[in-house]
């Protein structure tokens, strides 16, 4: 069982955890001992999770959210089979801690009217300065 928050907790039977050889370094070991970790929830399935929260930790995952709704997280830091096993699921239970936060909504703002007015403005003296560019008139002359 993994908590997330005081109203979220995460059962055994949605995570599946599987080993597989790590590269890097680690000497002849790295080649008989699987110590990277694959960890898999299932988090569309999941029933701890609200809607909301699906939705946020769809955005967030990115592209370790695969197809049929599960995340992958994949850590093969250590040389340690344990330790990779503890530092995924911290990253799975920080990912969920960052969708459970809801975003603050934008409230959108309109100009000062000092700032509307410098810029009215500008683009008056922009016009003048181009009129004045201009051949005079032939009947003026």
């Amino acid at each position: 069982m993994l908590k997330i928050s005081d109203q979220i907790t995460i059962q055994d039977w949605e995570l599946t955890e599987q080993f597989v050889r790590a590269s890097g370094p680690g000497g002849q070991n790295v080649n008989k001992v699987s110590t990277a970790v694959e960890l898999r929830f299932e988090a569309e399935r999941s029933p701890s999770l609200p809607d909301p929260v699906k939705k946020r930790l769809k955005r967030l995952a990115g592209w370790r959210w695969t197809g049929d709704g599960a995340i992958i997280i994949a850590v093969q830091d250590t040389r340690s089979q344990a330790r990779n096993r503890d530092i995924a699921r911290e990253r799975l239970t920080e990912l969920i801690q960052a969708a459970l936060v809801v975003p603050k909504r934008r409230i959108a703002t309109k100009p000062t009217a000092g700032s509307v007015r410098r810029r009215l403005d500008a683009k008056k003296r922009a016009g003048s300065v181009k009129s004045l560019r201009a051949r005079p008139d032939e009947g003026e002359a």
